[in-house]
């Protein structure tokens, strides 16, 4: 797994790192006893401060994602569950098609963000 960090987000950097692990263990990207990269290794890939990185492997631990070994490393728990593979590329396909006619109808990215927000909210579904 390798990690991004857009500092023109207005998102902590910790809570990029929290959310690309949460949606890699939800898309099934990250599997139990996966183990994450070294805080070295993502402080030298995204430029983030080890504390960051520190801070952001803590809430997964405090959140029972993960768990820390001494001296082997940060593991994904074994209570994670993700989507169906099969239903999951069915959905996306469906979503990359809703995009594309989004994007071709002018829509901007923050356009496209604000209206899946508006429909999740109104279908009751939370984002966290």
């Amino acid at each position: 797994m390798e990690f991004r960090v857009d500092r023109s987000s207005g998102v902590a950097p910790y809570r990029q790192l929290v959310q690309q692990v949460t949606e890699a263990l939800r898309l099934g990207w990250l599997h139990s006893g996966a183990q994450l990269p070294v805080v070295r290794q993502v402080v030298a890939s995204s430029g983030v401060n080890a504390n960051t990185v520190l801070k952001a492997y803590r809430e997964l631990e405090l959140r029972g994602l993960v768990e820390v070994r001494q001296g082997s490393g940060t593991f994904v728990t074994e209570h994670t569950e993700a989507i169906d593979v099969a239903l999951l590329d069915v959905l996306r396909g469906e979503l990359e098609t809703w995009a594309d006619r989004a994007a071709a109808a002018g829509l901007t990215g923050g356009d496209i963000e604000a209206l899946l927000r508006a429909v999740l909210s109104e279908k009751g579904v939370t984002t966290r």
